[in-house]
This record gives structure tokens, C-alpha cells and sequence, in this order.
């Protein structure tokens, strides 16, 4: 069915609050159950941030930015001859890009009509624990009833303010970066996060001149600090000028123009953009929250349980708007269980979400793949019963490159107990990112070293090096 502007029933069975990946999925796996569901979306492209400006075009930015340096690889390293030095066109590819994003957004809208999921387009907030109001965007507003709703509203970059950082407006968020319509020449991001280390190694690989402002001395401070420290060290050696120690103390310039970024450690910094990738919020504000009771903390994540229930009986939060591993696939899993549970066979009356052991990457260069506990918190909850097995090598990849451009590949198991169960795997190198779901899987099911160790490697790859570490 095409989008609708008015509730078709008196009750829904159960209404979604956001559009993004979780409330898509909740919604639809509710829906195959039987039940009358409704879908309430402000953004006019469905899909949220994943979809929009996160995980889905940062990612074709990074294969752009892989392709640029596996090209220069070409030519300088297994001498294929007649290719000249990279040179992206990003004026022509953004709008290629936006075109798949489009692509994406109609297969959402489709995937709704398949499960027969109402789509209603407009801004919801709370009138009562039970109901809601839709403003759609000719500003006509209705209401809506159901026995369960979910609020999967997600979140939004942070930006300081002028009055906090003189200037701070003249600044991006990282959905502005995909807005970019040329590529800035030179570009300052600050943060230290999977964001800025992300969108700071697709710039420089692109050929911008990067500065990266961070307020510590390493990148990914949460990650294992054999990921870290081997990253830092890394991106600083391609050529990105990491300003450690620093906070930014005041912009100025205008948009679109030169912009000079102060900092409270090192003299001016001269761009012509400026991305703050410093954090995220949720988006709880305007929705009526207080009135019916859900409660939020301190940053406005709504408070939750282990099975998503809010403080208001019949209202649920999934994705980063409970401010829990802010990841896409979370947010659908999340989705996907507390549908099963709310309307699904008995078999699933207890359906959750363990927040244990979820694996991540992140699309640095080289990529990052990381799952369980870092080293230090394993010695924080086991002490001496932590053994440590690490292995660091080049991949084969890079065996026909010059010494200066060989990616470091650095594996690391962290083991417990006499029996040396597996609680993190670390990896950081090409190939990471695709190479952690399946020892994921591994870890979740409880592996041991003995079970990596009985397992016969693939050669010649760098995923083997976990199955043959001693």
C-alpha cells in the first residue's frame, strides 16, 4: 500500500515510532505475525541513519577510498602499466552515490507494502500511553491508538555551540559530510571516535589534506589497545596530521571558504571544511515523553530493560535511542525479538537481545574487527587467569609493496581459565572487517583456544593466523 495520511482502524495492534532499520524490521516481523501495524516516519527516505548518512555510504566512500590506494598498488607494486595517479571525481560520484541511497529507500517502502505494514509519513509524538499524534507535512494532524508501541527514533550528530566554541556553526556534522557535493581540499575532523577515524581515513586516501583533532593521545580509546595504538601510529604514517592533546578553542572564516581552526595546544589550522564527529544524541526531545511517564537518563537515552520495555507498561525502545550498542544489526535484532515476543508463537515468549559479545568493525584503513572483551577488561574481571595470544605480520597482499605502504595486520585472542575460553578477538588489517563474523559466531558459542587450535587453517590468508597462534 503507498503511503497514508489517516488511520485506517480504530486500534492498531501495534505502531512504530521511526523508520530506520529497527523500526522497519519490528514493524514488518510483527506484521508477519497477523497483527495491524503502523509505521510512523518524519524523514521523507526511509531507512534512518544506516541508510541515509551512516553505515551504507560511508561504506561505498571507503571502497572509493580502497580503490584509490589498491590503484596506486597497481601501478607502483604489481606493475601494471598505463595507470595514471588516482584522481576521484567526487562531483560526479556523490550524485551515483545518492542515486543507490534513493534505490534503497524505495525497497524499504516496498518491503513495507510486502508485509502490509501502514507507512505513515509525518512527525509522532505521545497525546496519551496508548495514542499518538502525526503531524504530516502539510501540517495536518491525526491520531493514532495501539495496544504496544516502540519508539525507534534513533539519534543525530552533536555540534558544540558558539556560545561553548566561538564559531563552532561554521563546522559539519557527519550527515553534512555526505552533502559534500566537491571534495575540500583541506579538511580538520575533530573527534577520536569510529565516526572521525572513518570519514579522516576516506578523506586522506582521496587525496585531502587531513587533520584529525583529538583530545587524547590515541584514537578509539574504548577499542583493545593493541588496535588503537597499531591505528594511530598508522594513520599518522599515510599522511594524516593528528593533533593530539587539543581542543578546539574557536573557528573562524565563513562558509564555504577558508575557515581557521584554533585549538588551545598548536597554532591555526587552516581548512576549507570542518567535521565535528564528536558524538551523537538521541532524538527524544518533542515526544512527549514526560507526560506519559517513560523515562529517560541524563544524555536522553530512553531507560530500558533487557526486553526493551520502557518505565510505561506497553511502550518499548529499540535501537540508539536506549543508547546501547548504537549499531545497526542491534537495532534489528533488538526489533526483530521484541516483535516475537509481543506477538509471536509461545516459543518465543522470552525472546531478548543478549548485548553480549556483539561484534563490530570499523571501516578504518587498514579495517578494524573486534568482538568480546578488551584486554583490559578482561584482567579487570579475570586477573591472572587472562593469557594472551597475539600475532603481527604482513598480509600476502602487501608482499609486492613497497616497505613504506605495507598495512600492518595485528590478531589478537584473549583467553580465561584453564580451559582458555575465547572473550575477545581483536583484529585489525585488510580483510578484518569480513574475516570477524564467523569467529563471532565462535566466541558467542563459547569457544576455546583447543577448538580454534583443532580447526584446519586456509592458506594462504590472514584469517588463519587465529586458528594457528601459539
Amino acid at each position: 500500500m503507498p503511503p497514508v495520511d489517516r488511520p485506517t482502524v480504530d486500534r492498531y495492534d501495534y505502531i512504530c515510532i521511526g523508520g530506520g532499520s529497527g523500526g522497519v524490521a519490528s514493524s514488518r516481523r510483527a506484521a508477519s505475525y497477523g497483527k495491524k501495524v503502523a509505521l510512523v516516519e518524519v524523514s521523507p527516505y526511509l531507512g534512518g541513519t544506516c541508510v541515509n548518512v551512516g553505515c551504507v555510504p560511508k561504506k561505498i566512500m571507503w571502497h572509493a577510498a580502497d580503490m584509490a590506494d589498491r590503484l596506486r598498488h597497481a601501478a607502483d607494486g604489481y606493475q601494471f602499466r598505463g595507470i595514471p595517479e588516482p584522481n576521484f571525481d567526487w562531483r560526479t560520484f556523490k550524485p551515483q552515490r545518492d542515486a543507490y541511497i534513493r534505490k534503497l529507500n524505495k525497497i524499504y517502502e516496498n518491503n513495507l507494502e510486502r508485509e502490509e505494514v501502514e507507512y505513515h509519513p509525518g512527525f509522532a509524538c505521545f497525546v496519551g500511553k496508548d495514542a499518538i499524534q502525526v503531524i504530516r507535512p502539510d501540517g495536518e494532524k491525526y491520531v493514532m491508538h495501539a495496544d504496544h508501541i516502540t519508539i525507534a527514533v534513533g539519534g543525530c550528530p552533536v555540534i558544540p555551540s558558539d556560545d561553548k566554541i566561538p564559531g563552532a556553526s561554521l563546522g559539519i556534522d557527519s550527515d553534512g559530510f555526505f552533502e559534500l557535493e566537491d571534495r575540500p581540499k583541506r579538511v580538520a575532523v575533530v573527534g577520536a571516535g569510529y565516526i572521525a577515524v572513518e570519514l579522516a581515513g576516506v578523506l586522506n586516501a582521496l587525496g585531502s589534506e587531513t587533520h584529525l583533532i583529538i583530545r587524547k593521545d590515541k584514537v578509539l580509546r574504548s577499542f583493545d589497545p593493541t588496535v588503537h595504538d597499531t591505528l594511530t601510529s598508522w594513520m599518522e604514517h599515510t599522511g594524516i596530521k593528528i593533533h593530539k592533546h587539543s581542543n578546539v578553542t574557536k573557528v573562524e572564516g565563513r562558509k564555504g571558504q577558508t575557515l581557521t581552526v584554533h585549538t588551545d595546544k598548536e597554532g591555526a589550522i587552516e581548512v576549507d571544511c570542518l567535521i565535528w564527529a564528536i558524538g551523537r544524541r538521541s532524538n527524544t526531545e518533542s515526544l512527549g515523553l514526560e507526560g506519559v511517564g517513560v523515562e529517560t537518563d541524563r544524555k536522553g537515552d530512553i531507560v530500558v530493560d533487557d526486553h526493551q520495555n520502557t518505565s510505561t507498561k506497553g511502550i518499548y525502545a529499540i535501537g540508539d535511542v536506549q543508547g546501547k550498542a548504537l549499531l545497526t544489526p542491534v537495532a534489528i535484532a533488538a526489533g526483530r525479538r521484541l516483535s516475537n515476543r509481543l506477538f509471536g508463537p509461545e516459543k518465543f515468549k522470552d525472546d531478548k537481545l543478549s548485548y553480549k559479545n556483539i561484534p563490530t568493525v570499523v571501516f578504518s584503513h587498514p579495517p578494524i574487527g573486534t568482538v568480546g572483551l578488551t584486554e583490559p577488561e578482561a584482567r579487570q574481571l579475570y586477573g591472572d587467569d587472562v593469557k594472551i595470544y597475539k600475532s603481527s605480520f604482513r598480509s600476502l597482499y602487501f608482499s609486492q609493496i613497497d616497505e613504506e605502504h605495507k598495512e600492518p595486520t595485528v590478531y589478537k585472542l584473549i583467553v580465561v581459565g584453564e580451559e582458555e575460553r575465547v572473550v575477545g578477538v581483536h583484529m585489525i588489517g585488510q580483510g578484518s572487517d569480513e574475516a570477524l563474523q564467523g569467529f563471532a559466531v565462535a566466541v558467542k558459542m563459547g569457544a576455546r583456544k583447543k577448538d580454534l587450535d583443532d580447526t584446519v587453517a586456509i592458506h594462504p590468508t590472514s584469517a588463519e593466523e587465529l586458528v594457528t597462534m601459539r
